[in-house]
């Protein structure tokens, strides 16, 4: 009995390794499908806890009187984002045959009846495929949701960011991945420095722009008075939140559980993570002669942001130097965007957008296809882009604030958004209870 049982189990393995080339010519294998499928499912998990980054660091941030309403926003956000793209928005991103400037698959896109074919990948389900991509449109519109804290109205940032989610990323997208004329052109945006970080930022600087600067920012003479975050400690958090969902970020755009480039492309983005918060930490720390570290970690963040273009064909010195690069550039930025009076509290245009461009050009710098050539190609993308979706996010706020406003009152500013929008605050004082009502052993 043991040896039949053993002359059936080599049989099997024989089969099964004479079978896997035939396998891998007809597709990706049932085992291999099987683990590139939960892999993906385990990156959307992780990308999904990236918008738990964003809420704890946005309101760490800002200041407590407007804890609720940033709070708000970012579960809005997530919400919509979700429901937009399985409306609209992947049909929009990835619409099959188009001309390469615009198309449109229809509504609410069909499969087979287990949900596993997939038009533009076959190493996983499609409702993966679905749930994976709609995680990063949500993220384009949480950027925005930092640098307009403190002073834009709630309905009309709901309304910015179901439009900017639901239309302008997912159309932006296909120019790239979904086989459009910037794709065609050899434009590379591996997890998307530009297509999620810097269309985000855009829309970031637009609001910021016809918002105006906070109450007391700036003072009449020029000078730029600090308004210091609530909570360094949740602040924190939420990066090392968003430092672990770029594990799913980037490594889930390999989409596919293959070990080399998975394995590389997360060195490469701890790498470049760990040298933004160090160039960003000693850059600051010699330019105000003290550690600053709100600016340590927007170092992290500028890494991360530099390293996504490219992060699954650099080298691991590359992958130091981009991060290193985008720590410098991102205070740089800051201190930039104060100068000429563009108040962003949670400095997202300078991580997002500033840095997210220079992830992009490094592509052509480090990169495999590294060149005159390919930085052209890449410069181009950040051009097309920039000119989109700034523009499409400034028409969308320029029209809010031409009809229901986009400011909230001086009044409601000056009380916070917690109350002026919400009637309750994050952090209740308990101060005055009394000793009375607390009972008594």
């Amino acid at each position: 009995m043991p040896n039949k049982f053993l002359r059936q189990a080599a049989t099997a393995l024989l089969v099964l390794v004479v079978a896997t080339p035939a396998l891998a010519d007809e597709g990706v294998s049932a085992e291999m499908f099987t683990v590139n499928n939960l892999w993906m499912m385990i990156a959307t998990a992780l990308v999904f806890i990236m918008h738990l980054g964003f809420a704890t660091l946005e309101s760490g941030l800002t200041r407590a009187k407007n804890t609720t309403n940033i709070l708000f926003k970012n579960t809005f956000i997530v919400s919509i984002g979700l429901i937009t793209y399985a409306f609209a928005g992947f049909n929009l991103m990835y619409p099959g045959d188009f001309n390469g400037y615009f198309g449109f698959a229809g509504f609410f896109v069909t499969t087979d009846a287990a949900g596993v074919t997939s038009a533009y990948n076959e190493g996983y389900t499609y409702w993966t495929d679905f749930l994976f991509q709609a995680m990063f449109a949500a993220t384009c519109a949480t950027i925005v949701s930092g640098a307009v804290a403190e002073r834009v109205k709630l309905a009309s940032f709901m309304i910015f960011a179901t439009i900017f989610v639901g239309f302008t990323y997912p159309w932006l997208g296909s120019w790239k991945w979904g086989g459009g004329w910037l794709d065609a052109m050899g434009f590379y945006d591996f997890a998307g420095s530009t297509l999620v970080h810097s269309v985000g930022g855009w829309g970031a600087l637009a609001g910021a722009l016809l918002l105006g600067p906070r109450m007391g920012k700036y003072t009449k003479d020029g000078r730029m008075t600090p308004i210091p975050g609530s909570n360094m400690p949740m602040a924190t958090i939420g990066v090392f939140l968003l430092w672990l969902g770029w594990f799913g970020f980037n490594g889930g755009s390999v989409l596919s559980a293959d070990p080399a480039l998975v394995s590389l492309t997360l060195v490469t983005t701890s790498l470049a993570a760990a040298a933004g918060a160090l160039g960003a930490m000693f850059t600051s720390w010699a330019i105000a002669k003290k550690p600053d570290l709100s600016m340590t970690l927007n170092g992290i963040l500028a890494g991360l942001v530099g390293i996504t273009a490219g992060a699954d064909q650099m080298a691991m010195w590359s992958s130091l130097a981009i991060g290193a690069i985008a720590g410098v550039i991102v205070v740089f930025a800051v201190m930039f965007f104060d100068r000429i009076h563009i108040d962003d509290p949670v400095g997202a245009v300078s991580v997002h957008l500033v840095c997210g461009i220079w992830g992009t050009l490094a592509v052509g710098i480090f990169g495999e296809m590294a060149g005159i050539g390919q930085l052209w190609i890449q410069f181009v993308g950040v051009l097309a882009y920039g000119a989109v979706a700034f523009g499409s996010a400034l028409a969308i706020f320029g029209l809010l604030k031409m009809t229901i406003g986009l400011r909230v009152t001086p009044e409601e500013e000056f009380e916070g958004l917690d109350l002026a929008e919400h009637g309750m605050h994050a952090y209740p004082d308990f101060a005055g209870v009394s000793a009375g009502s607390m009972g008594s052993k």
